[in-house]
């Protein structure tokens, strides 16, 4: 499997192994709610609250998103956002890995970014995750009109990129189809299979899973 190198690679590697165990100090000032719930809101450095994190929540994560810096040269009030590329990629990597350790077995991690880092995320995601636990990049529409200021091409959408902790043991938690959707399936004939709808028949490729049989009405008795 291809890596990608950077420069202090070598030592970022590291970097999560050799973070200290912080502990967790509450302040009952700030606190709200049950106190046993489980719900934390932390904070502090990012890396050290996740190696805070591992004695109480490792493998037990069902679902993690983050919503890193995209490196997008710019600078915000609460951090910058213009990181050598290097400096990225070192910060990013050993905070995958300790995501990856708070994951359950059948857990799985989203991560939103644009392009600026999208496609180097995902070969480090690949080297931290396993390629073969890629599920998809997802593409998330964040803007419905041209920008008339675009240089080149108007950049509408981001990438939302999914990967599971063991493919062969995630599924979909799917929602359940609302009272809307359901309008959409009658079942004027009395179908024993139930309600149905009518779709396009068009396949742009062949494969055996669709092939389906197709019964036309009979029409030797009609005058």
């Amino acid at each position: 499997m291809p890596l990608l190198h950077w420069l202090n690679k070598d030592s970022t590697t590291k970097t999560a192994a050799n973070c200290d165990y912080r502990l967790l100090e509450e302040v009952p000032e700030l606190s709200y709610g049950e106190k046993d719930s489980g719900n934390l809101l932390i904070q502090g450095d990012n890396l050290e609250a996740l190696k805070a994190l591992l004695p109480f929540y490792a493998g037990k994560v069902k679902c993690i998103y983050i919503d890193p810096p995209y490196n997008t040269k710019s600078a915000f009030d609460h951090y910058d956002d213009n990181l050598e590329h290097s400096e990225w990629l070192s910060l990013i990597y050993p905070r995958l890995e300790l995501l990856r350790e708070l994951l359950s077995e059948d857990g799985s991690i989203w991560v939103s970014l644009d392009d600026n880092e999208v496609h180097y995320l995902k070969v480090i995601m690949d080297e931290v995750f396993g390629r073969n636990n890629f599920i998809s990049n997802n593409i998330w529409q964040k803007l419905y009109t041209v920008k008339n200021s675009a240089k080149y091409l108007s950049d509408m959408h981001d990438h939302v990129l999914c990967y599971a902790k063991s493919k062969i043991n995630w599924q979909r938690n799917l929602l359940p189809r609302s009272e809307k959707a359901n309008k959409d399936y009658t079942n004027n004939d009395n179908d024993p299979r139930g309600p149905w709808t009518t779709n396009a028949v068009q396949a742009r490729n062949y494969y055996s899973l669709g092939s389906y049989e197709i019964k036309g009405p009979d029409l030797s008795n009609t005058k």
